[in-house]
């Protein structure tokens, strides 16, 4: 168990003074017969940093996790994959979140950091939404070609012949479209641009910083702002955040030709057939963009929980178990989040020694 920190020990010693401050003030006792028994102090903590995409995940995870352990604290700051990795290599935090896997010269650094390996542990389905603020088109459709023509800057209004192949019968107004993007180091740029290069026609290489037209917003709650007060705007966020904004969503062709409204159930069928590609217990996958399953919605992402192979912090991997475990995994649907695939998290896991 980790020891208290005398930060965390001068904090109670306060908090302590104060209540007892309190109670002699007031003339009556701290406690009586018939009060509650008081939670246990908390008495080892740990942080994480990292992906905002799975900011809403990490916050029910954590709250849950307080009320089953409220000896433990866990506490996670959300300042973007890159930011996450770098704090995660320079010993900030005992794990890191992350919408995509280290670059190697990253893996090495971690490497080091850790004595041994790090690994990624995949924790969440995060579904990416294309959002929009369009109110003439309720239920817009978009085709990877068209998304791609959109965020590169080729399609710029909203009733561009593109956008009227795949809307047919939709009136669509002569506005100009405002492009947002992720103005920050993001996995899930990286995500969505591996996605417009898989399936679009998308001139530039996947990468953590945005390459595209339009304008930036920092993190996924200035992207849903942005979009949220724009009219005639457009983005890309995660399922969780466009849906506690009752952003619309679009509707996106899968390699089926099938339009799929993104949900918990049609992101998990696009990550079903996810492959394992790291080596040595990590767990880096990789999935088919291009699936032709009909009911996939097909721009999705695995977000990672990366930590050192032999984590000997025992606050971080009671925290991971549990994320791992049943109870953990249950409840993401109801966040806007999709749990993982049975197969994928009995390899979780069996990496962190557990069963259930």
């Amino acid at each position: 168990m980790a020891k208290l920190t005398k930060a965390a020990g001068r904090g109670m010693l306060v908090a302590l003074v104060l209540v007892a401050c309190a109670a002699g003030l007031s003339g009556t006792a701290l406690l009586t017969a018939d009060d509650e028994p008081e939670s246990p102090p908390v008495t080892a903590s740990v942080s994480g940093s990292g992906s905002t995409a799975q900011k809403g995940a990490m916050d029910a995870w954590r709250a849950d996790f307080y009320r089953m352990r409220p000896d433990l604290r866990v506490d996670y700051r959300a300042n973007g994959s890159g930011a996450g990795i770098r704090e995660f290599i320079q010993g900030k935090t005992a794990f890191a979140g992350s919408d995509v896997a280290m670059r190697p010269c990253e893996q090495a650094q971690a490497d080091r950091r850790c004595g041994g390996k790090a690994v990624h542990l995949p924790m969440v389905v995060g579904p990416i939404a294309v959002t929009y603020n369009q109110p003439a088109v309720p239920d817009l459709k978009l085709s990877p070609a068209t998304l791609a023509g959109i965020f590169s800057g080729r399609i710029t209004t909203w009733d561009a012949p593109e956008i009227a192949a795949d809307n047919r019968g939709t009136r669509l107004p002569h506005t100009g479209i405002r492009v947002f993007h992720r103005s920050d180091d993001s996995g899930t740029t990286h995500n969505f641009t591996t996605y417009l290069k898989a399936a679009g026609r998308w001139p530039y290489q996947p990468s953590r910083k945005w390459r595209g037209s339009g304008q930036g917003a920092a993190g996924s709650t200035g992207i849903t702002e942005a979009v949220q007060h724009t009219e005639d705007s457009i983005g890309y966020v995660e399922y969780g955040f466009a849906s506690n904004a009752s952003l619309r969503t679009a509707k996106v062709r899968n390699a089926s030709g099938q339009f799929v409204a993104l949900s918990p159930e049609s992101a998990t069928s696009a990550v079903a057939d996810a492959r394992i590609v790291g080596e040595n217990d990590d767990l880096v996958v990789k999935f088919d963009y291009l699936t032709r399953s009909r009911d996939a919605y097909p721009i999705v992402l695995v977000t990672y929980e990366i930590t050192c192979a032999k984590n000997t912090d025992s606050v971080a991997r009671a925290f991971l178990t549990y994320t791992a475990g049943n109870a953990g995994q249950s409840s993401l649907s109801l966040y806007g989040y999709a749990p993982l695939p049975p197969d994928l998290v009995a390899k979780v896991r069996a990496q962190l020694g557990v069963t259930s």
